[in-house]
């Protein structure tokens, strides 16, 4: 029973506890599905409440299994999501209509901002201009001089009777002789040259002499048909074809006989020019009372110091001389140190005797005999063999001397000639008699030794060279005293190279330009009477240019990429009127205080030009004391950085502008861009295209409008030399010749223009290119490639002083322009042998940009391989011209002042992108 009881109770508790596990179990079961599967299957509903049939009916309805959303909290939480979703959609467009006006106010903001700038840039420019305005006006206030021009011409209307006689004939001076009255100062200096025939010895002149010398007269700017205005009255009388018969009584009548004679000859030139190395002194012991006298030979007690002239003989007399067969300057020396050729003939000894006693009589002793000295210490120096010297005193056949103690030249001209080339220094010995001033022989030798390059030695005392009042004869010849004969070998030997060929390229400057044709003889004639009496020179003309009418219009755009300048301005833009460069404001001083360099350099006294680069400068303190007018220092004088810098020009001279010449040929495209590409450029006065196309551009071309006037002008022909010609319209001094193909920035071109206003006589440009030489062919070769020296900057992209364009012109020799024409190339290699030939300093590089093509235009024509070989033959036939290589080399470019020093918070650099 215990058993069955006890089992009995183990049934129990094992029912008990399987009811209790069952329990638990469907407990367990229960809490898995509220835990675990209702929240899924919640999940599930909450996650498709947004979705609806295609019917438009919400979820929550019959659905396609069967199921309803029956359950109470689950609609309560599917209104709760529905209640959600539509605040976060409101939230969302309120979101997105928030970012919008943001974006409204930033694009609101920028504007303002920008506004504000343009309106500070705008009041800068203003306080600019209220301030260039005022300094005008107290300029124009306290100015107490006038304003200058090309003088009014006055015309003499009377006769000055007035003259006080000299005392004789040998007192004859400008003051006590020459008739001012007939000459103001702005009578334009007229000249009347009489008829050869008329005037009574037509028919005994030479007449390749008296052919040359009308035409030379025709050909002057001075010469007028109307003798009764006439300041001065030119006579020819000489050379004579034969030894005149006349007697001086009989010269003399014929000198009076001459219509504008007045009895006294008062402003007139007597000119006897001499083509043979023996000739007559026809006016010797002829009194041609107050006339002036222009001959190559002269006695002592004839010549009027200050009132006559020494002429050189007329060799060339109507010939052009040819550049290309004169012997080039290098080497330096020579075959010979020196030579000398020519007789003393024995029937001269009488002569010397009677020298000895002129001397005697003037000075109270007796003379050396230097003539035999000379002759024996050159014979000495060839003896010794030290150096390679000629020296001969024994002609063949020489010519008769037509005055005593003379030293007869020997051999034909060409023989004599062909001995110079081969001469370091050729030695000139002056007549032996001290009454004989200068000869026509001596003139003739040294014509010949400037012609041949050979370095002219005169030995002589009181010799008279050819205008020895204007021309500095010192730096190109050694003039020398014949006692110094023992020593004039160890002289000669003591020069230096550089010395040497400075006084041989300034013995051929002379030559050219003084003596080598009839023009230029009768050119410096004229011009040594003139600067005698101050009156100023013929100014130069200038090219008068054809416009081509055109449409304007166009408004131009500006290229960031050209204009952006940080938080800089480069200056006034459209607020500073056009401004020309004053014209001619040293009319007199050029002829009375600068004769010395217009005589002695480049191109000569010939010309007035409106400016030259080589004007003096004030010193700094004199524009804030008393001679300010037209300067604009930085900060008022102060000075500063970048905004005071952009604000004035500053300098070392007044304010100005500068033009823009643009040649073009048949890229109406490339040319309009190029245009453009100016708009805002400060300091621009004006630009003018150089049409060289023969075909005009099209009607309906419309010009874009950059706030400066554009000029088109048509040309005669297509040619480059076109790029240079000094056209009346370009009124500034500065000038940037540009290629219609260049791409530069308005920072680059600004500051370029600020480098060239303190080196205003060199080239300031861009690209570099220099001149390499050749050892295999010993020649030289234009060069393009990246070097660390240049000597050239292509004018395709450079500034340079409108003076070049005159000389370039007018005066540099006609064959270089005719090869520029002929190859269609080379026009900016020709520009910077003229601008280092006339300075002797190399150009000035600026930036490191070494191209200026713009990308995208066409190919130009340098692209191809003939361009270069062209520019090869350039080079070498340009040196020929000039004689010698005038480039020099430069290892140096221009950078901006600040570019990379490191400023204060509250500094700007002058130049942010160079």
């Amino acid at each position: 029973m215990l058993r069955n009881g006890a089992g009995g109770g183990g049934g129990h508790t094992w029912m008990l506890w399987c009811s209790t596990r069952s329990r638990l179990t469907w407990l367990s079961f229960a809490l898995f599905v509220l835990l675990v599967c209702f929240p899924l299957i919640a999940h599930y509903y909450l996650t498709t409440l947004d979705e609806a049939d295609e019917a438009g009916k919400r979820i929550f309805g019959p659905r396609a299994g069967g199921e309803l959303c029956e359950v109470k909290h689950v609609l309560d939480l599917c209104r709760i999501r529905e209640s959600v979703s539509e605040e976060l959609l409101q939230l969302e467009a309120k979101r997105q209509e928030l970012n919008s006006e943001i974006a409204r106010l930033n694009l609101k903001i920028e504007a303002c901002k920008k506004s504000i700038e343009n309106a500070k840039q705008d009041l800068l420019q203003l306080k600019n201009v209220i301030s260039q305005t005022e300094h005008s006006y107290k300029e124009l206030v306290a100015q107490n001089q006038p304003k200058l021009s090309l003088p009014i011409r006055l015309l003499p209307e009377r006769d000055d009777g007035g003259l006080p006689p000299p005392r004789a004939a040998r007192a004859c001076r400008l003051h006590n002789c020459f008739d001012y009255a007939r000459c103001p100062l702005t009578s334009g200096f007229p000249v009347y040259v009489y008829d050869s025939d008329q005037a009574g010895w037509g028919g005994a002149l030479d007449p390749l002499v008296k052919q040359a010398f009308q035409a030379a007269a025709r050909a002057s700017v001075y010469v007028t048909e109307n003798a009764d205005i006439a300041c001065l009255y030119v006579v020819l009388v000489g050379e004579l074809r034969e030894p005149p018969e006349l007697r001086p009584a009989q010269l003399e009548r014929r000198l009076q006989a001459l219509p504008h004679w007045r009895s006294d000859g008062r402003n007139h030139v007597l000119v006897s020019l001499a083509r043979r190395s023996h000739t007559q002194n026809l006016l010797y012991n002829v009194s041609t009372g107050r006339a002036m006298v222009a001959q190559s030979t002269f006695y002592a007690a004839q010549f009027r110091p200050g009132f006559d002239l020494v002429l050189s003989p007329l060799v060339h007399a109507m010939a052009e001389p040819n550049f290309l067969e004169i012997p080039p300057q290098v080497p330096v020396k020579r075959k010979y140190l020196f030579s000398f050729q020519g007789e003393k003939l024995e029937s001269l000894r009488s002569s010397l005797q009677e020298a000895r006693s002129f001397e005697e009589e003037v000075e109270g002793g007796p003379p050396a005999d230097y003539d035999d000295r000379i002759i024996a210490t050159l014979k000495a120096v060839q003896d010794s063999r030290l150096d390679p010297v000629l020296v001969d005193f024994t002609c063949r056949n020489p010519p008769r001397p037509s005055l005593p103690t003379e030293w007869a030249l020997c051999g034909a001209r060409e023989d004599r000639l062909e001995l110079l080339r081969l001469s370091t220094f050729a030695l000139i010995i002056a007549p032996g008699d001290p009454r004989l001033l200068v000869s026509a022989g001596g003139a003739t030798r040294l014509f010949e030794a400037l012609e041949a390059g050979a370095v002219p030695v005169v030995l002589g005392e009181q010799v008279q060279l050819p205008f020895q009042d204007v021309l500095q004869w010192n730096e190109a010849a050694l003039l020398l005293p014949k006692p110094r004969v023992a020593e004039v070998h160890f002289l000669l030997r003591s020069v230096s190279d550089g010395d040497l060929l400075a006084m041989r390229r300034q013995g051929r400057f002379l030559w050219e330009t003084y003596f080598s044709t009839a023009d230029s003889l009768f050119s410096t004639l004229l011009a040594a009477v003139r600067t005698r009496i101050q009156i100023p020179a013929a100014p130069i003309r200038e090219e008068a240019a054809a416009e081509i009418p055109h449409r304007s219009g166009k408004a131009a755009g500006t290229d960031p990429n050209l204009a952006d300048n940080g938080d800089l301005d480069l200056g006034p833009v459209e607020t500073e009127p056009p401004y020309a460069s004053p014209r001619y404001l040293r009319n007199f001083t050029l002829t009375v205080t600068d004769v010395y360099r217009s005589w002695n350099a480049a191109p000569g006294p010939f010309h007035l030009f409106p400016h030259t680069p080589f004007d003096p400068v004030l010193p700094s303190e004199a524009k804030f004391l008393g001679s300010g007018t037209g300067f604009r220092p930085i900060g008022g004088g102060a000075g500063g950085s970048g905004k005071e810098f952009q604000a004035a020009l500053g300098g070392n001279v007044p304010r100005e502008q500068f033009t823009v010449v643009m040649l073009t040929y048949e890229r109406e495209e490339v040319l309009m861009n190029s245009l453009e590409r100016l708009n805002g450029l400060p300091y621009l006065n004006k630009v003018l295209v150089v049409w060289n196309s023969p075909k005009l551009p099209s009607e309906d071309l419309l010009w874009p409008d950059i706030g400066v006037p554009i000029m088109v002008v048509r040309t005669e022909k297509n040619s480059l030399n076109n790029r240079f010609l000094p056209w009346a319209e370009i009124e500034t001094e500065a000038v940037l010749s540009i290629d219609d193909d260049a791409h530069l920035r308005h920072d680059e071109i600004m500051f370029g223009f600020r480098v060239w206003r303190e080196a205003r006589d060199r080239i300031v440009g861009f690209p570099g290119r220099y001149h390499a030489w050749d050892l295999p062919h010993q020649s030289w070769l234009y060069n393009s490639n990246y070097s660390c020296e240049l000597s050239m900057v292509l004018t395709g992209a450079a500034f340079f002083h409108k003076y070049y364009a005159y000389l370039y012109s007018y005066v540099m020799p006609q064959a270089i322009r005719d090869m520029v024409d002929e190859y269609i190339n080379c026009e900016d290699i020709a520009m910077n042998f003229l601008v280092s030939h006339i300075t002797r300093k190399p150009p000035i590089k600026v930036t490191s940009r070494w191209t200026f093509r713009c990308p995208g235009c066409p190919q130009a024509l340098s692209h191809d391989d003939s361009h270069f070989h062209e520019r090869h033959k350039c080079i070498n036939f340009f040196v020929k011209v000039y004689g010698y290589m005038p480039l020099l080399y430069t290892q140096f470019r221009v950078d901006s002042v600040l570019f990379k020093t490191r400023l204060p918070h509250d500094k700007t650099k002058c130049f942010k992108f160079i």
